[in-house]
Order: structure tokens, then C-alpha cells, then sequence
């Protein structure tokens, strides 16, 4: 069996696009030629496809997509709670979900997490071999590496970041930088280089990674493991070599067979989001980008949720294809189930934002809804159309008691006297009475006389 990518250049149409393009309510055609271009991805493991998983595209054709990151620590979490976390993620709306686990019993938490999954599942492998190997990245050699993206491909993991494309050459580049290398994985790679004195071992394994990916249909993320970390570094030398390189990459891995997709920054002035996504898109040739956030402020811990959607929305509005949420607990502790549904909501509105802004066809027909309920004031409409049913509804009901709300015609913000649209509607019912003059009105000057 061929890759989506494979069988799209073949002019063949793949159960996975006709499944797509129901979702996306696009011709499946379309689905294919952008597929076979690398302008769209299936991201849809062979093992995963025969259990719950149901196909979703990326790419700038399709709605814009999020991604939740959950995943243990070695201070804390377990199976249940990564379950618990996924259930969270799918339920609020997250379109693929990455386990970042670092600490025990990652293989059981993966397979658990990828059984129950009906969203694609992403990986960084790096993880779980640096645990294999008691934490000592400079005992990694390529085969370690090999295995390891075998192993996690075997399980069903449907996209992996891979840091292919930091190379020796560019860590001078970061010494100057306020925050240094903020990617797991980058950081890695870049001490494992230093203690050998050699070149990135997984860009040097490219090609046997993309034999590995391509027997699964195991979709690139190809990591920005020299991303900036804070708005001082964004936009630096070192950032833009590794995407010269990425963008190589992408190309090699489309002449392999393999689906590809780019990751993005995770720290940018609102005034650099646009510049930033048109070059990927540039240098990349099209195949689709995913950004981590990107934060437009360092200033606030605790709501890096919000910080990052802001950005979030304006890359989605430029061309991003995925955006990767940010929970409270960024740059504080281990996201829990509430910051995970904190984060999907926050990027639920992002997504949706930017194809309101890009005109994607139908995509503003729930607003459109929920406006029409609100000025009707059609509580449980409003409620039912809403991200969040079950906040929406908490909020309203803390000053209106559950027998009033049906039939308010006003919220506790105005009341009754001040509602704006209860005085609409008094307005139109004197316009059917014909109780309102289409006349211009004469002015009267201040003293008194007409005018």
C-alpha cells in the first residue's frame, strides 16, 4: 500500500480523501490535488487507521486545525490522567493530540492514548529513547534513533517531530540570543553534536528515517529546534537558516514518498507573524505550517493561553495550517485537565477566527446562529451553538435563576430597563405599527428657533 502522498500523485482516490473531503465539505478532487502537491497532509498511521482513528487533512485548502499536547513528566501523571487529558482535548475540539511523555511508562501511556484516539496522534521521539537511555543523550548513536521511529511507527503514531535540520554550523548563532535553544529537542541534538564533534546524526539519517515513515505513513513534522524562545530572539539568523534547511528537507522528504509538514515559531511581534508565515510558505514550497502559538508577549505567565492565541489567530489569518495550543501552565508545570481545556478553547476561537478572516466558505454560518439566537434571546440556542455549552450556561445562571432564564428577554449585565436589544425590538415593533416617520427631523437650534 502507498503513502497518501504516493497514491495522490498517482491520480488515485484513497478511502482517507473521500473521508476528508466530507469533513471539509470540499470536492474530493481538490482534496486530492492538494495532497499530491504537499500543499495538504492525511496524517494517518496504517496501524492507526485499522482502530479509531478517523482521517483529518492540514493544509491551507482545509478549515485551520489545532493541537493539544498532553503527555507525563518524571515528576508526575499516569495512564488514567493522559486518558483523561485526551478525552478532554477531543471533547472541546482539538483536531490531533501529541503525547510528549518524558518520564515512565511511556509505551503503555502511548499505546493506551493511540488506542483510544480517534484524532491522528504525533510523537518527538527523541523522548522515549533519551529514556531508554538513563537520560545520557551522548550515548545516542543513529540506530538508536532508527529503532526508536520504528518502534513508536509500529504503535500507530501518526506524525513525528524530528529536529532534522539543526546543524552544526548554526549553533554560533545562538550564543548571542536572550533565551538560547528553548526546543527539548533541539537542544539535545545540539549537545549531542558539541560532545562528538560531528554533524546532526538525524539529518545525516534523513533518508532511512523517510523509509521508515513512508512503509506506516508516518507524516513529517520537521522540527524548529532553533525556534525563538522569546520575542528578543524571534526573527534571528538562527531560526531562518534552519528553515533554509527545513525547506531542503521538505523536498527530499516529498521525493521519498513521504507526507510533510513544517513546524513554526513559538515566540513573534505581532508585526513579524505575517513576514514569518509567507516565508515558510516560500521556502518550504507550500507544505503546510504549524506553529507553536506564536506568543506576541513574554510578560504574562499564567496566560501564555491567551498571549499565544492573539498570535495564534493572526497566523491562522496569514496561512498557518495547524496551530499548536498553549495552556496556562506554559513555562510553568505540566498542563492538568482543566489547562488542557483551557488551551483547546482559547485555540478553538483562534482556528476559527482565521477562516472567518480568510472567507472560508461556511465558516461564519455559527456565528451568523448564535448572533440571531442572542438578539432572539434564545437562551439554550445561544447555549447550544456556543465552544462551551456548559460554561456559557454556568455564567448565565449565577444571577438568573433557572426558571427565569427561559423566558428573559435580558441578561443580569442590563437588565431588563438597559437591554440594547429588548429596545430594538420595542424600535421595530413602532416601525411595523408605522410608528415611525421616514421624514428628516427639523432641527431646533438651542435658543429655541428652527433650523
Amino acid at each position: 500500500m502507498s503513502t497518501q502522498l504516493e497514491a495522490a500523485r498517482a491520480d488515485q482516490i484513497t478511502p482517507e480523501m473521500e473521508f476528508v473531503a466530507k469533513r471539509e465539505n470540499l470536492p474530493v478532487e481538490t482534496i486530492r490535488e492538494e495532497v499530491a502537491i504537499g500543499r495538504m497532509v492525511i496524517p494517518a498511521n496504517k496501524v492507526h487507521l485499522q482502530g479509531a482513528l478517523e482521517p483529518m487533512a492540514i493544509g491551507i485548502a482545509a478549515s485551520c486545525k489545532i493541537n493539544a499536547n498532553i503527555g507525563n513528566s518524571a515528576v508526575t501523571s499516569n495512564v488514567d490522567e493522559e486518558l483523561e487529558k485526551l478525552h478532554t482535548a477531543v471533547h472541546f475540539g482539538a483536531d490531533t493530540v501529541m503525547d510528549l511523555s518524558t518520564g515512565k511508562d511511556i509505551n503503555n501511556i502511548r499505546s493506551a492514548i493511540i488506542a483510544k484516539s480517534p484524532v491522528p496522534i504525533g510523537t518527538v521521539p527523541i523522548y522515549q529513547m533519551l529514556e531508554e537511555l538513563g537520560g545520557n543523550i551522548e550515548d545516542m548513536r543513529p540506530q538508536h534513533f532508527l529503532d526508536m521511529v520504528e518502534h513508536q511507527a509500529k504503535q500507530g503514531v501518526d506524525y513525528m517531530t524530528v529536529h532534522c535540520g539543526v546543524l552544526m554550523e548554526h549553533l554560533h548563532l545562538t550564543v548571542g540570543r536572550v533565551t538560547g535553544i528553548v526546543s527539548r529537542g533541539g537542544s539535545l541534538i545540539a549537545k549531542w553534536m558539541m560532545a562528538h564533534r560531528k554533524q546532526n546524526p538525524l539529518y545525516e539519517s534523513f533518508d532511512d528515517l523517510c523509509d521508515i515513515m513512508r512503509q506506516y505513513d508516518v507524516t513529517w513534522s520537521l522540527g524548529d529546534g532553533l525556534r525563538p524562545g522569546s520575542l528578543a530572539d524571534a526573527s534571528d539568523a538562527a531560526q531562518f537558516a534552519e528553515l533554509d534547511v527545513l525547506g531542503e528537507l521538505t523536498q527530499r522528504g516529498w521525493d521519498r514518498g513521504t507526507q510533510v509538514m513544517v513546524e513554526g515559531p513559538g515566540h513573534i511581534p505581532m508585526d513579524q507573524i505575517d513576514m514569518n508565515i509567507k516565508r515558510q510558505i516560500e521556502v518550504c514550497k507550500g507544505a503546510p505550517f504549524y506553529v507553536l502559538g506564536p506568543l506576541v508577549t513574554d510578560i504574562a505567565p499564567g496566560y501564555d493561553h491567551i498571549t499565544s492565541a492573539i498570535g495564534a489567530a493572526m497566523a491562522g489569518m496569514s496561512g498557518a495550517a495547524m496551530l499548536c495550543y498553549v495552556t496556562p501552565k506554559e513555562h510553568l508545570g505540566l498542563p492538568n485537565k482543566e489547562d488542557v481545556k483551557q488551551g483547546v478553547i482559547a485555540y478553538k476561537i483562534s482556528a476559527h477566527a482565521a477562516d472567518v478572516a480568510r472567507k472560508r466558505p461556511g465558516s461564519r454560518d455559527r456565528d451568523d446562529a448564535l448572533s440571531r439566537a442572542r438578539f432572539a434571546f434564545d437562551w439554550n440556542e445561544q447555549f447550544r451553538l456556543s465552544l462551551d455549552p456548559e460554561t456559557a450556561r454556568a455564567y448565565h445562571d449565577e444571577t438568573l435563576p433557572q426558571d427565569t432564564f427561559k423566558s428573559a428577554h435580558f441578561c443580569s449585565m442590563c437588565g431588563p430597563k438597559y437591554c440594547s436589544m429588548r429596545i430594538t425590538e420595542d424600535i421595530r415593533k413602532m416601525a411595523v405599527a408605522g410608528e415611525l416617520s421616514t421624514e428628516k427631523p427639523t432641527l431646533v437650534s438651542i435658543s429655541g428657533g428652527q433650523s
